[in-house]
């Protein structure tokens, strides 16, 4: 089913009544084959604290779709929404994985819109295709979801077992299941992906890579939160990071892995906090 080429970002706020208003703004950005809702567990932690965003990126979750994939292209799309909002406060910028390459590319471009910025597991590095911080299990992913005969697919159940030799991680299965969808175009039964996976897909090389070119530094203050168990931020990587980023603090977080909030959502709501002034 086509899906709209053009279109806005869509975001919600959580809280009791939709929306709160006391605190800083907080705009949390997914990762790959993620939406918004991913962070419905620590938004709702910092209701009455601050005031959060919960951001559909494009070509995932009910955000318009491209035709092509850019992380500048990915940050202007956000700028646009923080600036619509228009209450003219900047906003505390959190990102993970990709989320966390578009929030870096949205201060770099756009730092009037961030007060600060949080980067939760990964660098603004190109990643090797094979080895530490490569996209190949993400391959493998689009591998299995693509083998999917939507039209026929009786029932998620179904789906779950079809992903398995592909997903071996149920947690994860069901990560990439939640953007499953019944088919709403009238043609009868059948699925669709509510994410942009042709495009996703065809473009694991550019959403492991990071931009070239030269962009002045971000000048204002920057969180990295590493998972301890994952590979995504190295040593090697600390020069460039500080290039761009030179007020840069790093915690690296025992227990988890790349999934950093997921795995430890104590550890990493306490550092969000501080690093907030909550």
């Amino acid at each position: 089913m086509a899906r709209t080429i053009e279109g806005p970002v869509f975001a919600i706020e959580p809280g009791p009544d939709g929306s709160s208003t006391a605190g800083p703004r907080i705009c949390f950005l997914h990762g790959l084959f993620g939406q918004g809702k991913n962070w419905t567990g620590i938004a709702k932690a910092l209701v009455g604290q601050a005031r959060p965003l919960l951001v559909d990126l494009p070509n995932h979750g009910r955000s318009a779709w491209s035709d092509t994939f850019s992380y500048s292209a990915m940050a202007a799309a956000v700028a646009d929404l923080l600036r619509s909002r228009g209450q003219g406060d900047p906003y505390v910028l959190v990102g993970h994985s990709m989320g966390g390459k578009v929030a870096m590319m949205l201060a770099l471009e756009h730092p009037d819109l961030v007060e600060r910025l949080c980067v939760v597991d990964v660098s603004p590095v190109a990643y090797p295709a094979e080895g530490a911080g490569s996209l190949r299990q993400f391959g493998t992913y689009v591998e299995g979801m693509r083998a999917l005969d939507l039209a026929t697919l009786p029932d998620r159940a179904s789906a779950d077992r079809e992903l398995t030799p592909y997903v071996e991680d149920p947690t994860i299965r069901g990560f990439l299941l939640q953007n499953l969808r019944r088919s709403t175009d009238g043609t009868g039964p059948g699925w669709q992906w509510q994410m942009n996976l042709r495009l996703l897909g065809d473009h694991l090389v550019e959403i492991g890579g990071w931009p070239e070119g030269e962009v002045a530094p971000y000048p204002g203050p920057v969180l990295w939160l590493a998972g301890a168990e994952s590979r995504y931020i190295r040593p090697e990587y600390a020069d460039v990071m500080r290039a761009l980023f030179p007020r840069t603090q790093l915690v690296t977080i025992k227990g988890a892995g790349h999934w950093v909030h997921a795995d430890r959502p104590d550890v990493f709501l306490t550092a969000l906090r501080r690093f907030a002034g909550l």
